[in-house]
């Protein structure tokens, strides 16, 4: 090995809820730089879900749907001679909730609703309840690796 791995940054928790989950998750909506809008837009959210789910706080919510939407197996592509194989493989800790987060916040940007703050909290009502766009991408990202679990050997 010639060169160090990247050493983790360390994130430091959001504001309001002082919650690192909350804030990686602002860093996610954050587009050209404009973090206090972000901000906006997820407390908001977090603000809304609370609202139409009666007794359970917002950040409750917030933190089903991710596990919720958070994916154990994934496929990775892998050349084996002349051929390509689909490869089941486990999932790490931290990009299982980066995809989680990824796919909340693209799933909710293609619903159709009035503004990003009620798409979002539309988003995480729906994962934790299991239901939604992004649940349904956890689910058919581990059919396929049920499907292709034969070339597990592959893995070495």
């Amino acid at each position: 090995m010639r060169k160090k791995t990247a050493s983790k940054r360390i994130i430091t928790p959001d504001p309001k809820y002082n919650d690192i989950l909350v804030a990686k998750f602002i860093n996610s909506v954050l587009k050209k730089g404009k973090k206090h809008l972000a901000r906006k837009i997820v407390y908001d959210a977090l603000d809304i879900a609370g609202q139409r789910s009666k007794d359970v706080l917002g950040l409750d919510v917030f933190r089903k749907a991710v596990n919720n939407v958070k994916p154990v197996l994934e496929i990775r592509a892998r050349r084996v001679v002349g051929a390509t194989y689909q490869i089941p493989t486990e999932v790490r800790q931290d990009r299982s909730i980066a995809l989680a987060m990824r796919w909340l916040i693209t799933y909710a940007n293609e619903r159709k609703d009035k503004s990003m703050e009620s798409k979002l909290a539309a988003e995480f009502l729906a994962a934790a309840n299991n239901e939604g766009s992004a649940v349904k991408k956890k689910e058919d990202t581990h059919k396929m690796a049920e499907a292709n679990k034969a070339f597990a050997h592959f893995k070495w």
